[in-house]
């Protein structure tokens, strides 16, 4: 948003267009008004800050862009009205965030000088797609408000054949940097058994270095708000064959006696490194994980879980109790897809409350990835015919101040809304808009409250428009966005009235230029209603809110 900055007269001037009639001389907030919520009673259905995303995954074209659209006559636009549609569903549902996967494969969804074209986005591996699609989901995503994570899987090559080029390095697209370092790979299984992909070897510290080039990319050249991985490190154990990384060992063990330690201390550097290089870039990106839902049982590990599933630490060398303990990441999303229930190997309702313990006392911030794949499949059993399943889930969450949001798996799944699931969590738990968590520790710099300079009615609702006396140069101390509260009546809105969302009517993106403007198409003809409006800045730190302004009529 250009820096707006207006002299004092019209300072003035805007501050008196705020009161469309006549209003007391006490309607302007005191900033202990609209900034000391701490101890105001807050309806918890209504969360003023919840972080709500869904996971936006394109291996495979599992929710964008679709196998279909890759042979459609008009690719470009038929996969961006997809895209747009997902947008729309992520609206209707007062999501604030989408997650979306950039890099499924070593590749890569926008002109990266490192990696391939993905081949999810023509159906040919390397090939140009024409566009630049990165650009245009970072786009669109903030024209909804929607905060953008860049989901970048680091070490996975390529999925199994047939579809996928499997073991076969000759199958890549031309010219991959897999071929010109085929010492950076390994297969597992290995070749010829069902199943078997390529890997990046994760103990190379090329590899590291590489892939971390690679993603800090999208990072250095796009508005993206978060850099996130899902539990992809090491690959999953299949059957009894064994990672092939003997000879990295031996090269490059750094000291480390044990394979299982160093593994872990591999994936360990792997994220306090990319922690450090996003914020040495751009300090205000967030940095996240999803891991596995289980670090370790308490029956191996005191500190860990009670549950008897297995462990991430183990199998994958995800030490994602030490990411938070050491604050490496900004946020933990683990992948609690089973449900409330007497289910040993991993009840949600264990493995909740053991997560906020972990987050807790340290500056992570916990989110809850939910299975809406699994929400009316008969394939997973009769919990998951439970229409209320999810539901229940995200009240469960109420009990534990330390999870601040979900993202759900996948946008598809959501989408389907099996058994009315998602209609059922929606309107018990996502009713309103909401702000996403702000992160103290992230810096910034403070915001002057927005000035609403007209309220007018007209023909589809009521238009505000708004300007914002000062505002700063480059990403901080910017408004982002706006937050719109609406109060029926003319009342003068006190210390709590903006505690939680049950006034918050939308979230809108600053556009260029010194005005701004809103129309609120839910406003009921004759009714009267007082607005506040906050700036927001991109980290989601609110400024005091504006002088109130009224519509009599």
């Amino acid at each position: 948003m250009k820096a707006t900055r207006l002299g004092v007269a019209g300072l003035v001037a805007a501050l008196l267009g705020t009161f469309v009639s006549a209003t007391p001389a006490s309607a302007a907030p005191s900033a202990a008004d609209t900034t000391s919520t701490a101890t105001c009673a807050t309806d918890p259905a209504t969360p003023k800050r919840q972080f709500r995303a869904m996971w936006i995954s394109s291996v495979v074209n599992i929710d964008w862009p679709s196998k279909a659209s890759q042979t459609n006559p008009d690719r470009i636009a038929a996969q961006q009205a997809e895209y747009r549609e997902l947008l729309d569903l992520a609206g209707r549902l007062h999501h604030n965030a989408v997650v979306v996967q950039v890099r499924p494969t070593a590749d890569a969804l926008w002109p990266s000088p490192y990696e391939p074209w993905s081949e999810y986005l023509t159906g040919v591996r390397g090939q140009d797609p024409g566009w630049d699609p990165l650009a245009f989901l970072v786009d669109e995503s903030h024209k909804r408000n929607l905060e953008f994570h860049a989901w970048f899987n680091p070490y996975r090559v390529s999925m199994p054949a047939p579809g996928g080029a499997g073991a076969d390095l000759t199958q890549l697209a031309p010219g991959h940097p897999a071929q010109q370092h085929p010492d950076w790979t390994f297969a597992y299984p290995p070749a010829g058994v069902a199943g078997s992909r390529l890997y990046y070897n994760p103990g190379i510290p090329e590899v590291r270095e590489f892939v971390q080039t690679a993603m800090m990319d999208a990072v250095k050249r796009y508005d993206i708000d978060g850099v996130h991985f899902d539990d992809y490190f090491y690959p999953y154990p299949s059957g009894t064959y064994q990672v092939p990384d003997d000879a990295t060992f031996e090269a490059h063990n750094r000291g480390f006696t044990d394979r299982a330690d160093w593994r872990r201390d591999n994936i360990n550097l792997l994220i306090q490194e990319m922690n450090g290089k996003i914020k040495a870039a751009k300090p205000w990106v967030k940095f996240g994980v999803s891991p596995f839902g289980i670090w370790r049982n308490k029956t191996v590990d005191p500190l860990g879980s009670d549950t008897t599933g297995s462990q991430s630490y183990d199998i994958i060398s995800a030490d994602t109790r030490k990411w938070i303990k050491q604050e490496w990441i900004d946020y933990v999303v683990p992948q609690l897809y089973w449900y409330i229930g007497q289910y040993p190997a991993a009840d949600y309702a264990r493995l909740v409350p053991w997560w906020a313990e972990t987050v807790r006392g340290t500056r992570v911030q916990l989110y809850i990835g939910q299975a809406d794949y699994k929400s009316g499949d008969p394939a997973y059993g009769p919990y998951w015919q439970n229409p209320r399943e999810l539901s229940d889930h995200l009240t469960l969450n109420r009990s534990y101040p330390e999870v601040q949001g979900n993202v759900h798996f996948s946008a598809v799944q959501v989408r389907a809304n099996r058994l009315g699931a998602t209609d059922i969590y929606a309107a018990e738990h996502y009713s309103r808009p909401a702000l996403v968590p702000a992160m103290p520790h992230l810096p910034a710099r403070p915001l002057l409250f927005p000035v609403v300079t007209k309220a007018t009615r007209q023909a589809d609702g009521v238009r505000l428009t708004w300007r914002q006396p000062a505002d700063g140069v480059g990403p901080l101390g910017t408004a982002t966005s706006y937050a719109i509260y609406r109060f029926d009546g003319t009342t003068l809105p006190g210390r709590c009235a903006t505690a939680d969302a049950a006034h918050l009517v939308d979230t809108v993106r600053a556009t260029p230029g010194n005005a701004q403007s809103w129309v609120d198409t839910s406003a009921e003809p004759g009714r009267r209603y007082t607005y506040q409006l906050t700036a927001v800045d991109r980290s989601a730190n609110e400024s005091p809110a504006s002088p109130p302004a009224f519509v009599l009529r």
